[in-house]
């Protein structure tokens, strides 16, 4: 029987000696053709390593696409979470401030809507309540303070027309009657009659 590491040796120098002939073939042939023959030698080189790879270490496959789809996959998720985060963070965003906003303002709306008519009742409870009493308070102080000033300037004006009538009755008795004025012009008459 063969030597499998020597059959891999012989395969590997026949895949070098291939190479070399594909750039012998590109310098004397044209290129196109020693081109073509280079590429064909090279992918089966490949095809021949994969091969060897997978005989000599049969999981190499399997953790070379494991970690090749695991990075592929986490990198993929951790793009879809955040893009998800991000579009469920608006959505929910979004939701939550026009609920709230709607409910606050409902809510608000009646509260202040209720205690504004209690207050407003209780106001004008309250506002006429005072009212009527400073009303009286003050009508009551009015019609003693009227009285009181009324009363004190109506004795004084009494008295002071009191005291003028007096004054002018004064005057009066003081003034010479009619007789008198007869008497006193009479005088004056004759004495500037007689001189």
């Amino acid at each position: 029987m063969l030597n499998p590491v020597r059959v891999d040796a012989a395969v590997d120098l026949a895949y070098g000696a291939l190479i070399a002939l594909s750039i012998v073939l590109i310098a004397v042939l044209e290129t196109n053709v020693g081109l073509a023959f280079g590429i064909g030698v090279f992918a089966s080189y490949v095809i021949h390593v994969v091969w060897k790879m997978a005989r000599f270490d049969p999981d190499w496959m399997t953790r070379t696409v494991e970690e090749a789809v695991g990075e592929t996959v986490e990198s993929q998720v951790e793009d879809v979470q955040a893009q998800v985060e991000e579009t469920v963070g608006e959505t929910v965003e979004k939701q939550v401030d026009e609920t709230v906003e709607q409910t606050v303002e409902e809510t608000v709306g009646e509260t202040v809507e209720k205690q504004v008519g209690q207050v407003t009742a209780q106001v004008e409870e309250t506002v006429e309540e005072t009212v009527e009493k400073q009303v009286e308070e003050v009508q009551t102080q009015v019609e003693e303070t009227v009285e009181e000033t009324v009363g004190e300037t109506v004795e004084e004006q009494v008295d002071e027309v009191q005291a003028q009538v007096e004054a002018v009755g004064e005057r009066v008795d003081r003034r010479p009657s009619e007789d008198e004025v007869e008497e006193i012009v009479e005088e004056s008459v004759e004495e500037g009659t007689g001189s």
